[in-house]
């Protein structure tokens, strides 16, 4: 088990290139045969943006390179080609490694240029017309549970307004939704899911169909039981399956996805676990589509699940980007399966390798065509993140490929191969070998570790390529931004807010016109197992120590917050952020009071006092150097403190104290040298009369 040497690494290159048709005696055969009936309807591999922010930072990228990374994902034989696109329905939560704005913060309004999914979507479809697109929530604005941690107390409410994003994505950007789930890996509710299919229905979209319950096969046994719920649902879908599905999902008769898989760093592992589940989840589960989460590792590295997606890009002041493995497993199957295809039979053209490993092959409705995928991914080398991996053996193995049926006159089959690099041996990836021919139908074919081979019919494969991208840059310092080059209701290009909405608004102000709020007014229907109270957005190089972070901002009267803080050091975001720790500098708008912690939860204060605080436009400052720090209100100075051991290092953020309404502008961040915080402090007299400080041991 595990990788070969470089010499035998070599060796198996080239019997493979060499394929012989010699003596085929002693080698067991693997029999492809359309003959005794094909199998199941292949729907598609697929990737998800959202659950969420996961593509944030693709969205700042220059255009020119922009467009090179969504060729690699979305372009039809060029990488990926991707066959299926599924988003996140903005919500106003954290849902993994940020917040996605819903199209209604309140019942009262709607807007549907709100983030960034509609322009993703609309950059799939341009590449590749017939991509299929699936939508879900992972969460839903709080006047939906009306308080509680329930979107389905009045079904109708909720489904109005997943129908209304539906209907948005036909009447505003000519976008089809043809799947939609329920709630992300949250319970299910019938009564909902019925009542979501007859809204569909009546109000056009009887072709909209449901995936549910986006979580595992429990929903199985309701089906089941309850015809009217069996015909609302297309396909179950089920999380992380591990290859498996259950036998009552089975019995359904519904069509069975992994809604949702992969979720691994995407290195060579990431690769064997993307190249192994892509077949194994029909080999062994009957699974006609899977779907990665996520689409690509596009935000701050340091958030949860780092570079998990089939590529990354985390650098846009830079255009760096990564082509990784799973990006060319994918292509293995999507460049020569189209959906609609079907399997052939278990036994005849899906199963399992003598020595380990799999296949699985596909034919269209006219059975002229046939792709054959075979992979010999080892167990350590194709771990997923979840679920577990029970032990296995492969070995190199030389197989007869026997086509049958009608297939049986085929004379060559051409052979894309791919083989995963270990120990310093180098990738091999997607390279299109000699034909494999046959002759009476048959074929020796000689396999080695970590492999994948694509066999078809198909002539269309192509390994796109662009020429390599930019190098790695520091995150730019000193770094502003006045929002003054962004349209009105766009999120912050490099602001990733992890609790709260954060999106750009026009001043009452003439002096400072467009300003970027945070929108939410109500604690959303939360995903995150633990309720996020302060909205917060994080910025730039987790690494950075020593910063100044000043900001102008405006608590508006109707609505507004009761505080707003900036930050340094933030050291954690996705649902953990309510434990993150920092030094914030936190004003508060009903009595002046201001106020400096060593967590966003306020539980370590460090020190704290009064500003002038009026209505109006005001700016603050947070100056982080060594072990000290200085804060600023509308130029002058209130503290200067000597700060905890920790953390040592972490993002900028700004934020609000609780939610409501709050205007940013002018988000200034620099390099503070320590010698600044050792500046004599020029206290203002307001802040002398309540000022202290301590370090809670909490």
């Amino acid at each position: 088990m595990g990788a070969i040497n470089f010499v035998s690494a070599f060796l198996v290159f080239q019997v493979v290139v060499l394929f012989s048709n010699g003596d085929l005696q002693g080698y067991p055969t693997v029999v492809f045969d359309d003959s005794p009936g094909l199998g199941r309807q292949f729907e598609g591999i697929g990737a998800i943006s959202g659950g969420g922010a996961t593509s944030k930072l693709l969205v700042n990228y220059e255009k020119k390179i922009r467009d090179e990374i969504l060729d690699y994902l979305f372009k039809p034989n060029f990488g990926a080609s991707l066959q299926i696109f599924k988003v996140e329905i903005g919500g106003d939560v954290q849902s993994t490694d940020g917040t996605e704005a819903s199209h209604m913060h309140n019942s009262w309004e709607e807007n549907y240029h709100r983030g960034y999914e509609w322009w993703l979507m609309q950059e799939a479809k341009m590449r590749n017309p017939n991509i299929k697109l699936y939508a879900l929530p992972w969460g839903f604005p709080g006047w939906i549970g009306q308080g509680k941690r329930d979107p389905y107390a009045k079904p109708e409410i909720t489904a109005d307004y997943i129908v209304r994003w539906i209907n948005a994505a036909k009447t505003v950007y000519n976008l089809t939704i043809d799947y939609v789930g329920i709630w992300n890996e949250r319970h299910y509710d019938i009564t909902y899911i019925k009542t979501l299919r007859k809204m569909l229905d009546a109000r056009g979209f009887s072709k909209t169909l449901i995936i549910a319950a986006d979580e595992k096969w429990e929903i199985a046994s309701d089906i089941d039981k309850d015809l009217d719920l069996a015909s609302s649902i297309h396909a179950i879908g089920c999380h992380y399956p591990g290859t498996q599905s259950t036998d009552d999902a089975q019995k359904t008769g519904k069509s069975l996805w992994a809604s949702e898989d992969y979720s691994t760093f995407n290195n060579e592992v990431g690769g064997g676990c993307w190249a192994r589940i892509l077949n194994q989840n029909y080999v062994n589960g009957l699974m006609t589509s899977t779907i990665s989460w996520n689409l690509i590792g596009s935000y701050y590295p340091n958030l949860p699940f780092y570079r998990d997606g089939l590529m990354t890009a985390v650098q846009p002041w830079s255009g760096n980007y990564n082509v990784t493995t799973p990006i060319w497993m994918t292509a293995h199957t999507t460049q020569f399966a189209p959906v609609g295809w079907r399997y052939l039979s278990h036994g005849q053209g899906v199963g399992k390798l003598p020595k380990g490993g799999s296949y699985v092959s596909l034919t269209d409705e006219a059975k002229n065509q046939l792709t054959i995928v075979i992979e010999t991914m080892t167990h350590n080398h194709s771990k997923c993140i979840r679920p577990g991996l029970p032990a296995y053996d492969v070995s190199p193995q030389s197989i007869i490929i026997n086509l049958r049926g009608s297939f049986a006159l085929v004379p060559q089959l051409y052979v894309w191969y791919s083989k995963l690099g270990f120990n310093g041996v180098p990738n091999q990836m997607f390279q299109q070998m000699k034909p494999l021919t046959f002759k009476n139908g048959q074929a020796k074919l000689t396999l080695g570790l970590d492999e994948i081979y694509t066999l078809t019919t198909m002539t269309t494969g192509l390994k796109g390529s662009y020429p390599t991208p930019p190098s790695v840059q520091p995150y730019p310092l000193p770094y502003s931004d006045d929002f003054e080059a962004l349209q009105i209701s766009q999120e912050p290009l490099n602001l990733s807010p992890q609790v709260g909405s954060f999106e750009i608004v026009k001043s009452k102000n003439a002096s400072h016109n467009l300003v970027c709020r945070q929108t939410v007014l109500h604690p959303p229907v939360k995903w995150c197992p633990i309720r996020l109270s302060f909205p917060i957005a994080v910025i730039g190089d987790y690494s950075w120590k020593d910063i100044e972070v000043t900001a102008d901002f405006e608590i508006p009267s109707v609505n507004g917050t009761n505080g707003i803080f900036v930050a340094a050091r933030v050291d954690q975001g996705g649902c953990n952020v309510f434990a993150a720790h920092g030094i914030y500098f936190f004003v508060f708008a009903h009595d002046g009071q201001f106020l400096v912690s060593n967590d966003l939860a306020r539980t370590k204060v460090l020190t704290q006092g009064y500003v002038r605080y009026d209505p109006g436009w005001h700016n603050i400052s947070l100056s982080v150097a060594g072990s000290q720090a200085i804060g600023s209100f509308d130029g002058v100075q209130y503290f200067t403190i000597k700060l905890p051991d920790k953390p040592v290092n972490g993002w900028a953020a700004l934020g609000t104290d609780s939610f409501g309404l709050a205007d940013f502008d002018n988000l200034s961040i620099k390099s503070a040298q320590a010698s600044k915080a050792n500046q004599d402090l020029k206290q203002s007299p307001q802040a002398l009369y309540f000022q202290s400080e301590k370090h809670n041991n909490i």
